[in-house]
Formats: structure tokens, C-alpha cells, sequence
């Protein structure tokens, strides 16, 4: 496999997270706190508030990843893990109000051998 194949922007996938999850009590609060830092330690990063993102170098990687999310489910509250391309993810259109916000530069890849 040559390194570009490697790096296709139809190969690397990201899991998007969306949730929405009760807290009304201390219990959904800590049930809340506890999902949302078990992503954090799983590498998921916040684009807005209930939806987290991962970048995955593969659908193998993806899988492992969504297993882990499904792992920490809380017992109340809807939860939908998605995941697409690269190439997808990239065409994401970003508003501030009605101007189109300049999205941040990813992470360059590197790769040590």
C-alpha cells in the first residue's frame, strides 16, 4: 500500500457523537459529566455543545472507537454516533450568524519510520 492510499481522504474516517442527555438531577448531572469526560479521554473533541468528533486513520479504527463510545452509554438519554469520510467531513459548511466561519487547520500528519 503506498502512502497515498494510506492517507485517502475516503479511507480516514471521523465518529461524530450527538447526544442529548437529561439533568434534571444530580444523578443525570454525574451520568452527563461522566459520558462527556469519557469521550474527552477517548480523543473526542467538541464542535459544539452535545457533539463531539474523532478523527480515525481507518473504518477499522473507526469501529474500535464507536465500541468504546457504546461501552459508556448512560442509561438515560439519546445518544446517535455517526460515522463518515474524510472526504465528507470536509465539505461541513461552518456559520458564525450569516458569515461563513474560516474553519481551524487540522493536525498535519506525520509519519515516523
Amino acid at each position: 500500500m503506498t502512502s497515498c492510499q494510506r492517507f485517502s481522504e475516503y479511507r480516514i474516517m471521523w465518529v461524530l457523537v450527538f447526544f442529548d442527555l437529561p439533568t434534571d438531577t444530580r444523578k443525570h448531572r454525574k451520568a452527563y459529566a461522566m459520558f462527556r469526560k469519557g469521550l474527552m479521554q477517548d480523543g473526542f473533541t467538541m464542535i459544539q455543545f452535545s457533539i463531539y468528533a474523532r478523527h480515525c486513520a481507518s473504518a477499522q479504527n473507526a469501529v474500535v472507537h464507536v465500541q468504546r463510545v457504546k461501552n459508556i452509554l448512560p442509561l438515560e438519554g439519546n445518544v446517535c454516533i455517526m460515522t463518515i469520510t474524510d472526504k465528507q467531513f470536509g465539505k461541513m459548511e461552518i456559520f458564525n450568524g450569516k458569515s461563513p466561519d474560516i474553519p481551524r487547520c487540522g493536525g498535519q500528519q506525520l509519519e515516523l519510520f
